[in-house]
């Protein structure tokens, strides 16, 4: 059987909440001391393209789960994509910080025996305990089917 596609998703932008407060806030300020003619209103670009930045790094990031692979995808101007096999990941974890919980949020952590990333972070995705138990049980039947088993050694 060949590797399908199980979910996808990305980042929510209320990772960039803070920021794009505190640059509409100097964006004001800006107007309101462009009005005064202390400063000219040219600065107002950039809070504006910092935000715009910001939306752009979350939106150009992606996850996919696969049957055998975690994969992320970044990047706005040069592309960077990461595979996690998922027979590496070790365990799982959801955390639901308020604020993100106020959003129906949670980020995943996974603790893998990657070499690369031995421990990979999920931002701010949608119904995380959903996906968490999804990951789960693709990880499960990856090692099934691969015959591979976690072991810890005591140092």
């Amino acid at each position: 059987m060949s590797e399908q596609t199980v979910w996808t998703g990305t980042p929510s932008q209320i990772t960039n909440f803070w920021i794009f407060l505190a640059m509409g806030i100097v964006a004001v300020v800006i107007v309101a001391l462009a009005m005064m003619v202390i400063v000219e209103l040219v600065f107002i670009v950039v809070p504006l393209a910092v935000i715009l930045w910001r939306w752009l790094v979350v939106k150009n990031t992606q996850y996919e789960l696969t049957t055998e692979r975690l994969k992320t995808r970044e990047g706005v101007l040069n592309r960077k994509i990461d595979e996690l096999e998922l027979y590496r990941v070790k365990d799982y974890s959801m955390e639901q910080p308020l604020f993100l919980r106020l959003f129906g949020k949670s980020n995943i952590m996974l603790e893998t025996s990657d070499k690369s990333h031995p421990t990979l972070m999920l931002y701010a995705v949608a119904d995380g305990e959903t996906l968490r138990n999804m990951i789960r049980s693709q990880v499960e039947a990856c090692r099934i089917k691969k015959g591979v088993r976690e072991t810890d050694f005591a140092s």
